[in-house]
């Protein structure tokens, strides 16, 4: 796994994509353009993604959003430390790590 500053470099474990919950990160709050100021992601994002698909289709859903986070101005770190601690209540592998810098 890699950081979540370099989508591009994120883990190909597909038993990891598959079981990656969903990028909210319970925050809820939508402002900047009808997106939520937790996880960038929109209301219907957000209802469709557990039945987005398997692994290859969480995996391009959860970089486009790092990449969308980061174009935003916001540090994509936040985000993904966030969802770490996500993965870890649910018992389950974490395909993003924080960056170390």
């Amino acid at each position: 796994m890699t950081s979540a500053s370099d989508p591009a470099q994120l883990p190909d474990d597909e038993a990891v994509w598959e079981s990656a919950p969903s990028p909210c990160i319970d925050v809820c709050k939508y402002k900047r353009q009808g997106r939520c100021i937790g996880c960038s992601m929109t209301k219907a994002e957000k209802d469709s993604f557990p039945h987005h698909g398997g692994a290859a289709a969480k995996r391009e859903f959860i970089e486009a959003l790092i990449a969308r986070i980061a174009a935003s101005g916001r540090n994509p770190a936040f985000w993904a430390y966030t969802y770490q601690h996500k993965c870890r209540r649910e018992g389950v592998p974490c395909p993003v790590e924080v960056a170390e810098e």
